[in-house]
């Protein structure tokens, strides 16, 4: 290894165990027996292996071509093979769906969770240990976000999870999730992000023992790479390092319950057989995972911090051209080299709602307070920006070439929408409610006598 450089951790566990297609929004063909997939047609009369033939669409039918998003399952038994769905666990889950007075509270105060707790009680999995934060719109008429948390100690023990509000996009913070899905599997680790759309029904497992992360839910469209604009034909999160998996089923009678999330609130049906018995499948919507440490780099080698935008990995776009419903943004290990240049993020007061998470390690503007498992979230046009801590060190430091977030890995939800947070959120133990403090002793030093700056030179 060269001198200087710091390894950076891919993620917390490289064992993955199971066969992924690269790509993304590519169509995909994946058949667990040779010969599963019908050839020239979608519907044959009878399909290969006595299967039954399903679509999922992910768009209304006549979307163009180049949005349209759906795909065709070959599976041992339809989806409709279950009982009746009653409401589940009402008024005790920890979903929040309908963000009015009733259920949250707005606030423009900067708010800042330490850790949130994995419970010490077993028999809590992903869905029952999911929690709301906040969110914006509504899901019944497809418009608006909401954002998660889940702590869970136990896997899901035949039950299955869809969600017919929107798209998950999941990050793990502790603990990887072994993700069956009607697509087949995918291990997803710490410093990797998984994205399970609309009406896609899947399960978690728990190989690491308890878990915890966050989850950006959006109700509208789906989520694709940004536009790369002037950087050109490559960079950012390049499309072959995203994963899609491969076609796995099991063909087993037993009692199973589907949970479904439908505008906001849970239901339950009980159904005699395994959901993950598709044996083939093709199309372009489905499942997929992404490693952090994949994402390529742009930043400035000149001068001034630039616009956390060119961080930005995915976006769910909205009506108005380059506005979002919601960006997922990192901050990845990198070089600083900016000369003459406050090299912190800025101060800022934003035209959308900010959340931040941390998966691992420090974050460069808020050491210390800012902790991996915790978040922070700087609603619109709420002031924000490094503690008085790092202002001090930025503007006394020499500015040498060197490394930003070395072993770090924090990730900010961005969207256009104004968050009402619930009151599990604004009344939650783990809420730190001096956060405020951090800028409070940030020194004056205005001097109107003395005009001393530091002044880039055109030579520079």
């Amino acid at each position: 290894m060269a001198s200087g450089t710091v390894a950076q951790p891919r993620s917390l566990s490289n064992d993955d165990p199971y066969k992924h297609q690269p790509g993304f929004g590519n169509h995909f063909s994946s058949e667990a027996l040779e010969g599963a997939l019908p050839v020239g047609q979608n519907t044959p009369q009878v399909c290969p292996y006595g299967l039954y033939a399903e679509q999922l669409s992910g768009t209304a039918f006549t979307v163009g071509r180049s949005g349209n998003q759906r795909s065709w399952f070959y599976r041992i038994r339809p989806s409709v093979m279950h009982l009746p769905f009653e409401p589940y666990r009402t008024d005790q889950h920890g979903i929040v769906g309908a963000f009015d007075a009733k259920t949250t509270e707005a606030t423009p105060t900067q708010m800042r969770w330490l850790p949130f707790t994995i419970p010490a009680e077993p028999g809590i999995d992903f869905v029952d240990g999911m929690h709301t934060i906040g969110g914006a719109g509504d899901t019944a008429l497809k418009n608006g976000i909401a954002v998660h948390v889940y702590m869970a100690t136990q896997s899901m023990n035949r039950r299955a999870f869809g969600n017919s509000d929107g798209d998950f996009l999941i990050v793990p913070q502790q603990g990887r999730l072994d993700i069956a899905t009607e697509f087949g599997p995918m291990m997803v680790a710490p410093n990797e992000i998984a994205v399970i759309q609309r009406g896609m029904r899947f399960s978690v497992s728990l190989p690491d023992g308890p878990s915890r992360g966050y989850i950006l839910e959006v109700y509208d469209g789906h989520f694709e790479l940004p536009d790369l604009g002037p950087i050109g034909a490559n960079g950012l999160a390049n499309p072959r390092d995203f994963k899609t998996p491969v076609a796995k089923y099991e063909n087993v009678e037993e009692e199973w319950s589907i949970i479904n999330k439908y505008q906001g609130e849970l239901f339950i049906a009980s159904q005699g057989h395994s959901p993950f018995d598709v044996v083939a499948w093709h199309g372009n919507y489905a499942p997929y995972k992404y490693n952090l440490a994949d994402f390529s780099v742009i930043n400035s080698v000149s001068f001034d911090h630039v616009d956390p935008s060119i961080f930005t990995v995915l976006t769910c776009k909205s009506a108005h051209p380059g506005t979002a419903v919601a960006d997922f943004v990192i901050f990845p290990p990198r070089f600083e080299v900016q000369m003459h240049t406050f090299r912190p993020p800025y101060f800022h007061r934003n035209c959308m709602s900010e959340f931040m998470g941390l998966i691992h390690g420090e974050y460069e503007a808020k050491k210390g307070g800012f902790l991996p498992g915790g978040a922070s979230l700087h609603s619109m046009m709420a002031p924000h920006g490094p503690d008085a801590k790092t202002v001090e060190n930025a503007t006394t430091r020499d500015l040498n070439p060197g490394r930003v977030a070395d072993r770090t890995m924090a990730f900010m939800f961005e969207s256009m929408f104004q968050l009402r947070l619930t009151k599990w959120a604004i009344e939650h133990r783990q809420r730190d409610r001096d956060y405020y403090k951090v800028w409070q002793n940030i020194p004056v030093t205005f001097d109107p006598s003395q005009r001393k700056v530091s002044v880039k030179k055109s030579t520079d």
